[in-house]
């Protein structure tokens, strides 16, 4: 039987299995390995305080970190493929990554790493404001929103936005030079409880949100004048998809910086495995990105221990080969 014939619920408990492994994987494994027994008698509230520090401080926060970054940018590029009508497209196809990296280079460059909290503040504020900016463009074209000037927007605006960077990296110090270059290459190193409450805060809502978009983004799918006939508010699921997914995107920045290729090939491998039904590459999504950033970041801190490389290092690693092959496959 064709994978493409399981129905939704089982795609779906598919992937909740695949994350709930990675989940284990990412406490499990590191530098001090820990058996599945020590795991359950930590989580239940027994176990030694050393265990206990590295389980409930250390890898748990991390991990939900990951699990929610690599969920928002999976289903933000689930949702930009879907609305610019590009598998290829990416989430931080809008500028959203440059504006974050162009606020965070200028925090770096004055403040240094005195104040760990203003980088991720800036960073978000940074990429809401890109954002605007390419709304802005995008809508003083016409009343209409036109994907193909969305696009052409954030394509100038990130351009000119690195080239900012660039900029600013050309005047810094050796170590802010050095501090904004491993910003930008992504990492989960500084992930806390707190860190993942201001995270949930952003993405839960954002994902229930864009969920709820499966249906309209369907219809679209069959084009703007037939869903716009079935009932749909085109415009406004337009305009509604494009800003809550990039608002997913620059908090997911701010809190780890750039992570390539999650929302890339995560949505376009379940689209060519499993359909472009939304009701399904949807929630898959966020399942199999949170599962997918788990294992990568897991990696990160184990293949070549001591040393701890960046996450972004590694999904780029991953990503690009795994690219290749799903560019070169035709779906069934």
């Amino acid at each position: 039987m064709k994978s493409a014939a399981l129905p939704i619920p089982a795609r779906l408990l598919t992937l909740a299995v695949l994350l709930g492994v990675a989940l284990v994987l990412s406490v499990a494994v590191g530098a001090v390995p820990l058996a599945p027994g020590a795991l359950l008698d930590t989580i239940a509230g027994r176990g030694d305080p050393v265990t206990r520090a590295i389980v409930l401080d250390l890898r748990l926060p991390r991990a939900a970190l990951a699990a929610l970054i690599g969920a928002g940018l999976a289903v933000a590029g689930a949702v930009f493929q879907a609305l610019l009508r590009n598998p290829l497209a990416e989430p931080y196809i809008l500028g959203v990554s440059g504006g974050a990296a162009v606020a965070a280079v200028v925090v770096l460059v004055a403040v240094g790493t005195a104040a760990p909290w203003a980088v991720p503040a800036a960073a978000f504020a940074g990429g809401v404001g890109a954002i605007l900016l390419v709304f802005r463009i995008a809508s003083s074209a016409g009343p209409v929103l036109d994907t193909r000037v969305l696009l052409l927007a954030g394509v100038v605006v990130g351009a000119f936005f690195n080239a900012i960077i660039l900029l600013l990296l050309t005047f810094a110090q050796v170590e802010t030079f050095r501090s904004a270059v491993f910003w930008m290459m992504g990492s989960l190193a500084g992930a806390s409880w707190a860190a993942v409450a201001m995270l949930g805060v952003y993405l839960v809502p954002s994902l229930v949100l864009l969920l709820a978009l499966a249906r309209p983004l369907n219809l679209m799918a069959l084009g703007e004048e037939t869903a716009l006939y079935l009932g749909t508010r085109v415009e406004r699921v337009k305009w509604t998809a494009y800003l809550v997914a990039s608002l997913l995107v620059a908090a997911g920045v701010a809190a780890a910086g750039i992570i390539g290729f999650v929302g890339l090939i995560v949505p376009h491998a379940l689209r060519l495995i499993w359909g472009a039904d939304h009701r399904f590459l949807l929630p898959g999504s966020a399942l199999a990105g949170a599962a997918f950033l788990l294992l990568a970041d897991t990696a990160a801190r184990t293949v070549a221990a001591p040393v701890e490389l960046h996450v972004g290092v590694v999904t780029a690693l991953i990503g690009v080969p795994v690219f290749v092959v799903l560019l070169t496959r035709r779906p069934a």
